[in-house]
């Protein structure tokens, strides 16, 4: 990519790293001096007993456990601290103070924040009304919720009472959250009476009505006001309450805390369901708390005081992920809204306000930035933030190149991706190394990461399947409603078995880091080659009447040949100069395979509602296939624009 790296981290600063400590922790339990990440990274494969066990007691995990840590080294149904019990909310809550513990910004129509005395407070009336219910282990509790400070509390309250959470965002569609919610049974729903998105005063009491209409194993339906009509919605729905009036009936009082096993459901999380119904993916409580302070502290080198902010909605992983920055003595910070409005600046004056020092956002965030020509480092004093972190989809090298000119030269920009699927990261960033432009820097510590061929093969060179070759914690627990684990082993196990295949079209790089070139079920198939989509994106990135794109493969006289279809800068027309300059700038920056047979531009790209492009529901459209989904989508009405395109006939 480069000869030289964007960034890299001050010696000094290393070596007082987490990670760095962490080093020094492990090594000594197993007699070993560690002296680079690389070294760590092959000793926590190597003996993954001993690494998280360690995690364990380096990071304080409250609960107890036996001196077993992995019983059963199978995928799947592999069994980590058999015999351990914990509370996850306990974890989180450990401080009860007046520091902050969470920050909230709804665009420019509500702010709030909580210390943690009054998140513990507002948690404890959480807990006892939804105990006066019968809430307990075995039930779910579900969220149709923006990310406010309520919704966080809510989880936490359910889950300290064993019951399992699982929440999505106010803007799906009836039948996109009845295709969630409907296959779990929830015993709660908590809804919002609407929200704002761009300025505009978005309603959604309709919506609530029909969705718990449908959903017979509710007992309760919570209102929470946003737009100042949740009391009145409440009288209009069977077992509705308005939440503040419930709450009020109950003192604070200390949060109980039972202790459950280490693999007690903690969450029920979904694919996007483009391809069909959303598969309920259920995460355990241990396995999801030792990867997330694994990843914080570790990979992050989140600390006790730092503000952490990442851009997501309820129904994306990154919520939950973010909520966990709790159990490090961290603040997190909440906004809710579109991330453009009125600016693309507008996160960045939130986090010189806040004093950020974790950045998160996605990459199509990044290069909207970009696209749009601002500087934030210009007019904003971001000199707090330390980390600016990326993921959703891969991080073009022209928008590393970005980050560093137009944000920050100082912070570390962390690529990573990982999924739903685990609840965090296989491949992400380490504080103790360079960041190369294009790569991510490194596979996350615990984690069995190889790059296979077709026939199983490991790869040091080339592209091929990012898999993770031995059992780790936070491989779920399985699907809901998948008895006998069928479509669990489908998904992730079919295809090596006994080896987990996440799906990535994968290579590593010269300096031990990672390119992710797109999902491999949407790589492109021309005479025979493999080739990732993402390579041609970030030929796109360096064209600026170009937006963004899609590609797909269509079937074509006995073979398979590359679409792109373009969304255009305001202004820009797709004549044969356009077209010309985006394929020269595709032979030359990744291959002449990746040059498209057809070029056609489009008002607008269909997208899931975490913002990632969906080419296999374009597919399915170009080739006259049924979406069977398509209300999981944040924009349904995009997929029309590819239907019967004459260009595609020829």
């Amino acid at each position: 990519m480069t000869s030289s790296p964007l960034w890299t981290p001050d010696p000094a600063d290393a070596s007082l790293s987490t990670v760095a400590r962490f080093m020094a922790f492990l090594g000594a339990r197993v007699g070993q001096r560690l002296s680079s990440y690389r070294e760590l990274h092959a000793l926590s494969v190597a003996d993954r007993a001993a690494f998280w066990s360690a995690v364990w007691d380096f990071c304080g995990v409250v609960g107890e456990r036996t001196d077993t840590v992995l019983a059963q080294d199978t995928m799947p149904g592999a069994v980590f601290f058999p015999g351990a019990r914990l509370s996850f909310a306990e974890n989180l809550l450990q401080r009860n103070d007046h520091a902050t513990a969470i920050v909230f910004r709804g665009e420019d129509k509500e702010e709030a924040r909580l210390s943690f005395a009054d998140l513990h407070s507002l948690v404890s009336r959480l807990q006892q009304w939804l105990e006066s219910l019968g809430v307990g282990p075995g039930h779910r509790v579900a969220a149709m919720m923006p990310n406010r400070p309520e919704t966080v509390a809510a989880m936490l309250a359910t889950v300290a009472l064993g019951a399992t959470w699982s929440s999505c965002s106010p803007d799906f569609g009836v039948h996109g959250v009845l295709d969630r919610f409907g296959q779990i049974a929830p015993t709660v729903l908590i809804a919002v009476d609407g929200y704002w998105y761009a300025g505009k005063r978005i309603a959604v009491g309709d919506k609530v009505r029909d969705i718990a209409a449908q959903l017979p194993s509710l007992k309760a339906v919570a209102l929470v006001p946003y737009l100042g009509d949740a009391e009145e919605l409440a009288d209009t729905i069977p077992d509705g309450v308005y939440l503040p009036e419930v709450l009020a009936a109950f003192p604070s009082r200390p949060v109980r805390f039972p202790r459950f096993p280490f693999d007690h459901p903690l969450y029920i999380l979904f694919s996007s369901g483009t391809t069909g119904a959303p598969k309920c993916i259920v995460h355990g409580a241990g396995g999801a708390l030792l990867q997330h302070l694994k990843e914080h502290r570790l990979h992050f080198d989140i600390r006790a005081g730092d503000r952490v902010f990442y851009f997501t909605t309820c129904g994306w992983m990154m919520w939950n992920w973010l909520a966990a920055v709790l159990a490090s003595d961290a603040t997190i910070v909440l906004y809710d809204g579109s991330p453009l409005h009125p600016s693309p600046a507008v996160l960045f004056r939130y986090a010189e306000d806040e004093r950020v020092t974790l950045f998160g956002t996605s990459a199509k965030f990044i290069d909207s930035c970009h696209k749009a020509g601002i500087r934030p480092r210009d007019s904003y004093d971001l000199s707090t933030i330390r980390v600016i972190a990326s993921t959703g989809s891969p991080l073009s090298p022209e928008s590393f190149d970005y980050v560093y000119d137009a944000i920050s030269a100082d912070a570390q920009l962390v690529s990573m991706s990982g999924g739903t699927d685990i609840l965090g990261c296989f491949v992400l960033g380490e504080p103790t190394s360079p960041v190369w432009k294009g790569e991510i820097q490194a596979p996350g510590l615990g984690l069995a990461i190889e790059v296979w061929d077709d026939e199983g093969r490991p790869m040091t060179r080339g592209k091929g399947e990012l898999v993770c070759a031995k059992a780790f914690p936070t491989m779920p627990l399985g699907f809901w409603n998948d008895p006998d684990g069928s479509r669990y082993h489908a998904s992730y196990f079919e295809r090596f078995p006994g080896v987990w295949c996440h799906g990535d079209f994968a290579e590593w790089t010269e300096h031990g880091g990672i390119i992710i070139h797109g999902r491999s079920d949407a790589t492109l198939n021309p005479g025979g080659v493999r080739i990732g989509t993402a390579e041609i994106y970030a030929q796109l990135d360096r064209i600026p009447e170009v937006l963004e794109g899609i590609a797909i493969g269509q079937d074509w006289d006995s073979d398979v040949r590359v679409v792109l279809f373009v969304r255009l800068a305001e202004g820009a027309v797709l004549d044969a100069a356009l077209v010309e300059t985006i394929r020269q700038a595709i032979r030359s920056g990744a291959s002449p395979r990746h040059v498209p047979a057809r070029i056609i531009a489009v008002a607008d790209i269909p997208r899931t509602k975490s913002g990632k492009i969906t080419e296999l529901a374009v597919r399915d459209v170009v080739h006259g296939r049924e979406v069977k989904n398509a209300d999981a989508l944040a924009n349904p009405e995009a997929l029309d624009l590819f239907r019967d395109l004459p260009q595609l006939r020829v």
